[in-house]
């Protein structure tokens, strides 16, 4: 595997175990960029990942663990996602606690960007999604924790907010990208998500941006880059 010629860094994938945290591993080995997974589950990350990547055991909710999956990194990008109403993966304890966590933990290490999934529609608060233990709100309050910390010292960020997802192959569409959460519906393949995080990491077109993305056409694509050719950098309180 050759080594990514614009990104030379060494990457945490959070919730790398995840069907789209899995496509974000893929995605950075196919760009030749070294990358630690942070799970709390060796044998699952193992069986996925097998010696193809550098596997740290722990837990989101542990500061120190995190901590220390962070430290020799230059970057993060984050997939973290609830998958139960109450307990330690609610969207409480995950989506809000969790990511807040992690950003607080890379930004004391220095790490110099943060990539995070987020979602559709995340401002909204009456959005029938809420009605799972109030999502939306809280990804929307780690995407506001992100903005307000990241964009400090030379630090930048990008948060993608794609629509339902799906399974398939990258690069088999064309994209519709919008800003201020006006996009109300549609579907993505997670392969695409996992591109246009990993892409952020070099491209300073893609640096302080927060924005919505969809399937548009499907029409083969030779790379994702061109999706953020119209993005403007993010306001303090864009929404």
């Amino acid at each position: 595997m050759e080594k990514n010629l614009k990104y030379q860094g060494r990457v945490l994938v959070a919730g790398a175990t995840g069907k789209t945290g899995q496509w974000v591993v893929k995605r950075l080995l196919h760009h030749g960029i070294a990358v630690r997974v942070f799970s709390r589950d060796r044998e699952k990350a193992l069986a996925l990942f097998g010696e193809k990547v550098e596997i740290f055991i722990g837990r989101i909710q542990s500061s120190n663990d995190i901590d220390r999956a962070v430290s020799g990194c230059q970057a993060v990008i984050s997939t973290l996602g609830s998958s139960s109403v109450t307990g330690e993966s609610s969207p409480g304890e995950v989506d809000r606690d969790g990511v807040i966590r992690l950003v607080d933990e890379s930004a004391k290490a220095g790490l110099k960007h943060f990539a995070i999934i987020s979602s559709l529609a995340v401002t909204k608060w009456y959005h029938p999604l809420n009605l799972f233990a109030g999502v939306l709100s809280k990804k929307w309050e780690a995407e506001e924790h992100l903005r307000s910390l990241f964009a400090k010292e030379g630090r930048t960020y990008t948060i993608v907010r794609p629509g339902g997802l799906k399974d398939g192959e990258p690069l088999r569409h064309k994209l519709r990208v919008d800003t201020g959460d006006r996009l109300w519906n549609g579907f993505i393949n997670r392969a695409d998500v996992a591109e246009l995080l990993v892409i952020s990491l070099w491209l300073d077109k893609a640096k302080n941006r927060t924005f919505e993305v969809i399937n548009d056409i499907e029409e083969q694509q030779t790379s994702l880059e061109r999706c953020y050719d119209a993005l403007p950098p993010d306001c303090p309180k864009i929404v």
